[in-house]
């Protein structure tokens, strides 16, 4: 069946006020979608629904279901730790651990109980070249990872989050913080490993979503407005006012 997430329904308020209205998406395994929209229209309040990280605000309700393989996450009998290791994500800001390379990208395994350092090595080795910065940093694993550069910090991010071997992969705009070659590299690292995993991706880039996404979910004021391959969305959108946000007429 492959790492199939999906949302029916989806509603979320903040006390009375309702911020998400409905919003129904499926996400298949080996895509990238991405999620665009002008600022404030819900696009990362959707996504932080994905792995239950609105639990932690205050006055919040969800309704309507999120299921990943079938499951149910907001299901009592899934755990929050459970969902975050194959729900992975990766925020705006680089945010490493204040510790070394090799620590950042170890942290997940070793608090999922893994103890043998060969299996430790191997998992940090493997990860970091899928995040392909292995070749920048593998004679310096013991180097703090707030010191590298902000795209190595990232994709140093993206290697920790790969390391639970997670179903699907989030990206909160985890290029707006970069400069361009970095950008790239970020970029040529999410198509690389889309085939082994389900990526959602919220972009206010549109040029990004264009170049690396298969589908695009446009959205505004809290509403889904089109979902769409990308290439067919953005050379011809069904829906008029995804034509004009595409064209720089609002947002």
């Amino acid at each position: 069946m492959g790492k199939i997430l999906s949302t029916k329904n989806l509603r979320l308020y903040y006390g009375k006020s309702e911020a998400l209205h409905g919003i129904s998406l499926k996400f298949l395994d080996g895509e990238i979608t991405a999620l665009i929209g002008p600022s404030g229209c819900g696009k990362s309040t959707y996504l932080r629904c994905l792995n239950r990280m609105n639990d932690l605000l205050d006055n919040v309700t969800i309704t309507g279901t999120i299921k990943l393989q079938g499951k149910d996450i907001y299901s009592p009998k899934m755990s929050k730790s459970e969902i975050r290791k194959k729900i992975g994500m990766v925020f705006q800001q680089p945010n490493p651990f204040p510790f070394s390379i090799y620590d950042n990208v170890a942290y997940g395994p070793r608090i999922s109980g893994v103890k043998d350092k060969k299996v430790l090595d191997e998992i940090v080795e493997t990860s970091l070249k899928k995040a392909a910065i292995w070749d920048e940093v593998k004679d310096d694993l013991k180097k703090n990872a707030v010191a590298l550069s902000g795209g190595q910090q990232q994709r140093v991010c993206i290697a920790r989050t790969l390391a639970v071997n997670p179903d699907v992969i989030l990206l909160d705009e985890p290029t707006s913080a970069l400069d361009p070659i970095s950008s790239v590299k970020v970029e040529s690292t999410l198509m690389d490993i889309k085939k082994d995993y389900n990526i959602i991706l919220v972009t206010h880039n549109m040029q990004q979503a264009s170049r690396i996404s298969d589908k695009t979910a446009f959205m505004l004021n809290g509403r889904l407005i089109e979902f769409d391959k990308t290439e067919k969305m953005f050379l011809n959108p069904e829906n008029k006012i995804t034509s004009d946000y595409l064209n720089g007429r609002f947002g």
